[in-house]
């Protein structure tokens, strides 16, 4: 793989130039708000502890990686922007079942290891091509979207169990699933829309995922206040 080849895989990109995706490239300052809106409300409740540090900074990390892959567009950017997210999904589904349930480490990897089992189960019968190429074969229906269906029920899950179980965040919980849904119709429509909307819409999916990201960690942090509220 020549990891300097050109992708153009969205409506807004029409050349290879560093800013041939302006609108996709600046809505990525969502995910450094989120970072930062997480960073104030933590140093103000005294939550700053290494784990919640670790979340927030991944979080201003996801906004990097994908500014990078819609400058250069390029393989090695790409990868830069994929395994940023998909860490976070992991590290924030981990440390939320440890902080959240109560549980020993040990107790919480098991729980994770099922999880993670359904979720790859899901994105193996989902996902299909990655890339949505308009010039493949067989182009991704849905825009390449399938591969966000296991955050997409992780989402859901844990807005479920937050209204189950009665947690201070379920409805932090719930915004973020709603967001997270619709931030994904606006992914999948990118490319469909193009002819009559040339800028495309994979911009808002970059600023509604930011609002996500930050109402997730929201979430995270409003349960960590109310667990340490006395009773």
């Amino acid at each position: 793989m020549d990891w300097w080849t050109p992708i153009d895989i969205y409506c807004e990109r029409v050349g290879e130039a560093f800013w041939a995706e302006p609108w996709n490239a600046l809505s990525n300052a969502s995910f450094i708000a989120a970072a930062v809106w997480g960073w104030v409300v933590a140093r103000r409740e005294k939550l700053l502890s290494p784990e919640i540090v670790i979340a927030i900074l991944m979080a201003g990390l996801i906004g990097i990686g994908s500014f990078l892959f819609h400058t250069f567009a390029t393989h090695w950017a790409e990868l830069a922007d994929v395994i940023p997210i998909w860490s976070f999904v992991a590290y924030i589904v981990v440390l939320s079942i440890h902080k959240l349930g109560g549980s020993r480490w040990g107790h919480t990897l098991r729980v994770v290891g099922i999880a993670a089992a359904v979720m790859g189960g899901l994105f193996w019968l989902f996902s299909g091509p990655l890339a949505s190429d308009p010039g493949a074969a067989a182009p991704s229906p849905l825009n390449g979207s399938e591969q966000y269906a296991p955050a997409l029920v992780a989402l859901w899950a844990f807005a479920l169990v937050g209204y189950w179980r009665g947690f201070a965040a379920r409805r932090w919980m719930l915004a973020s699933a709603l967001v997270f849904s619709a931030s994904l119709v606006a992914r999948t429509l990118d490319l469909m829309l193009c002819e009559i909307y040339p800028t495309g819409t994979h911009w808002i999916w970059h600023g509604l995922n930011g609002l996500m990201i930050g109402l997730v960690l929201q979430s995270l942090l409003v349960s960590l206040i109310a667990m340490r509220a006395p009773r």
